[in-house]
């Protein structure tokens, strides 16, 4: 018997979380709210992906790994800023960050997340 896959708020377009074979894999998050700084906007992401890793029966200190990608690198140490009050030091994952044109002119952060269930 194959290991379940099981998929959370699940549209036409993507799965916000899929679970399998005890790994959780969440979707590219963004703010909500856009006109914020890319700090408020890293800290209202960080918000929804503790809310979705709870949905799926883990939390932050199984994250595996993280990428993030910034809008404009002169403004990552705001969202590096967010990150560090946010992480688990002791758990840390492995990271990247890269700067690329996101979805909308005033997305300024997205970050995708694997962690273990």
């Amino acid at each position: 018997m194959q290991p379940k896959i099981v998929r959370y708020q699940s549209d036409s377009r993507l799965s916000r979380v899929v679970t399998h074979n005890g790994i959780v894999y969440l979707a590219g998050l963004t703010a909500d709210n856009r006109g914020a700084t890319m700090k408020a906007q890293t800290e209202e992401v960080l918000k929804k992906i503790d809310e979705l890793l709870k949905l799926a029966g883990s939390d932050k200190s199984r994250l595996l790994s993280a990428m993030v990608y910034v809008s404009d690198m002169r403004l990552k140490s705001q969202m590096d800023e967010a990150w560090i009050e946010w992480v688990d030091s002791n758990n840390a994952p492995v990271r990247a960050c890269v700067e690329t044109r996101l979805g909308t002119a005033d997305t300024l952060v997205e970050i995708m997340i694997v962690a273990a269930q």
